[in-house]
């Protein structure tokens, strides 16, 4: 089973970019896009087109956040998240849920770090919750990078949104309630993948980016990994597209 998520900073802007040359070449069971930006009534014919089924869920407020799930087989069960800013879609399926997640930013001077915290506590009570019941595949831009290696920069950035010590400790209790970074799984010890830039100093160009949207798994179904990718070469947003390979 092939999995994609994809923080697209605007599905409109990136299918501008070759968005759908992208999503049909992947040909993914399952792709999950953050940060949509648009509101559920401005979901055209085409974007309905790409997979038979296709939950969204948008923010209240225009232009902002919000998320999309294509998949290839119809859900059980289909559940959003109870925040207003269209942050979460859960699909349940046979063997699994998939949660389809953007995590909020803590922003500038970490004016929402507090409410960071929070989400944080929030959303790891909701997988615990779910991986009691069958395993858990946790997905999206979680706008966090977990360790020194996953930033071109570490030591300049330690108080910065993305890398703070709550931000990076609230990430560490979830892997240790029972849960695993597929990637860092696979390659623990890999420099220099990251999955977004900023657009400012040439930045992509320079790869001094940060490694912080993720595939998380139930440790009880890590060994049925096969591989954990990131598509640097993909255009498109400030961030670029990851692969979950796995076999259910």
């Amino acid at each position: 089973m092939k999995l994609i998520s994809w923080n697209v900073n605007g599905i409109r802007a990136a299918i501008n970019k070759g968005f759908y040359n992208f999503f049909n070449e992947i040909d993914a069971d399952v792709f999950c896009v953050q940060e949509t930006k648009l509101q559920e009534n401005q979901v055209d014919d085409k974007m309905k087109e790409l997979r038979e089924y296709d939950y969204w869920n948008s923010a209240v407020k225009k232009g902002y956040s919000g998320t999309a799930t294509f998949s290839k087989q119809k859900p059980l069960s289909v559940s959003y998240g109870d925040d207003d800013e269209g942050r979460i879609i859960t699909c349940e399926y046979d063997k699994f849920y998939l949660v389809n997640c953007y995590t909020p930013n803590s922003k500038r001077e970490l004016e929402r770090l507090d409410f960071r915290m929070e989400w944080e506590d929030k959303i790891r009570k909701y997988l615990k919750e779910l991986d009691k019941i069958k395993p858990v595949i946790y997905c999206g831009d979680l706008n966090v990078a977990h360790q020194e290696i996953d930033l071109k920069n570490p030591s300049s950035n330690h108080h910065n949104a993305g890398f703070t010590d709550e931000e990076r400790g609230k990430i560490s209790k979830l892997l240790n309630s029972g849960f695993t970074d597929t990637y860092r799984y696979k390659y623990p010890d890999k420099k220099d993948e990251y999955t977004w830039w900023s657009y400012m100093f040439h930045a992509r160009e320079n790869n001094a980016g940060w490694r912080i949207d993720y595939f998380i798994v139930s440790d009880r179904i890590k060994d049925k990994i096969v591989d954990a990718k990131i598509h640097t070469d993909v255009l498109g947003s400030d961030h670029c597209p990851i692969e979950l390979d796995i076999d259910l």
